[in-house]
């Protein structure tokens, strides 16, 4: 990502750019796991996770992937410029004002429906397996309903970017990447369904666990389906403008 980042406006907080990719979404789920594991140690719980296996842990973090991200960075940097399709105008265009749908708040929501209702029965037989101690065996199916997953957020974005580049909105970054990776939110509410219907947990500490659980599940389903609906419509913009004819 360090080449599109540089070529696209990024290049002068490459460093900032580095730091994040290496830091931030590691340290949130460390963060996470080191306080449940916290509660296990304080619950007596023989699946807490030992400390020096924790500073194990840490350890492969500082000392293997921070260094090869920012290896990647560097040759990242390296390579040659994009080249856009089109002739840019340094001047913004006006957007005209777009009806309700285009908004981004509705967009978004509702790009992440159809990404979570291809994988919703998958999802209880995956936490049936978790946290209800049941045996999941059809992993050749998962890989199919994974590769469904990943079709349909590239479809439902590039979608929902064509509808936004017909009204003259040309934001599309961050929103391709919102739209799709907001099925995490649905996939978190499905969480709370379950744990309130399926479940039969007491106590504060399984509450914390189970949702603690979750949560960097979703920030790693996020961070998936967000990534597939932004490099869908980074090739799809791309594809479209580059057979545009300009004098």
């Amino acid at each position: 990502s360090s080449g599109i980042n540089a070529e696209y406006g990024g290049g002068e907080r490459w460093k900032t750019n580095v730091l994040l990719t290496a830091h931030f979404v590691p340290a949130i789920v460390f963060s996470i796991f080191f306080v449940l594991n916290l509660v296990l140690w304080g619950e007596g719980s023989s699946s807490a996770v030992p400390f020096g296996t924790l500073v194990g842990v840490l350890a492969l973090w500082i000392g293997i992937s921070v260094p090869l991200t920012f290896v990647g960075a560097f040759f990242g940097f390296r390579q040659p410029a994009i080249q856009y399709p089109t002739r840019t105008n340094q001047i913004p265009r006006h957007i005209p004002p777009q009806s309700f749908y285009s908004k981004e708040i509705p967009g978004i929501l509702m790009g992440g429906v159809l990404p979570v209702g291809s994988v919703f029965i998958q999802l209880y037989f995956i936490f049936n397996s978790i946290w209800a101690h049941q045996i999941y065996y059809m992993f050749w199916f998962l890989f199919v309903v994974f590769i469904i997953l990943v079709i349909t957020c590239a479809e439902t974005t590039i979608l929902l970017c064509y509808f936004h580049l017909c009204s003259e909105d040309y934001h599309w970054w961050w929103r391709s990447f919102l739209s799709s990776g907001s099925s995490a939110l649905y996939f978190f509410l499905y969480a709370v369904y379950f744990y309130a219907e399926r479940l039969q947990m007491e106590g504060a500490a399984s509450l914390f666990i189970f949702f603690g659980y979750t949560l960097i599940m979703a920030i790693y389903f996020f961070l998936l389906t967000g990534f597939v609906g932004f490099i869908s419509c980074y090739f799809f913009v791309n594809k479209i403008y580059s057979v545009v004819k300009t004098d």
